[in-house]
């Protein structure tokens, strides 16, 4: 394996990690305002 697609190996995983992450909160949030919205509590 090369240096260069290790260095893609290795850095893409951060990338993944935000991305999940990213879509987590989004989905959280929407039901977040959805709730808020309809005036009743998240849990």
């Amino acid at each position: 394996m090369t240096t260069f697609w290790l260095t893609v190996y290795v850095l893409i995983w951060p990338v993944i990690t935000a991305g999940t992450l990213g879509l987590i909160v989004r989905a959280f949030y929407r039901e977040w305002k959805q709730s808020r919205d309809e005036g009743r509590e998240m849990i």
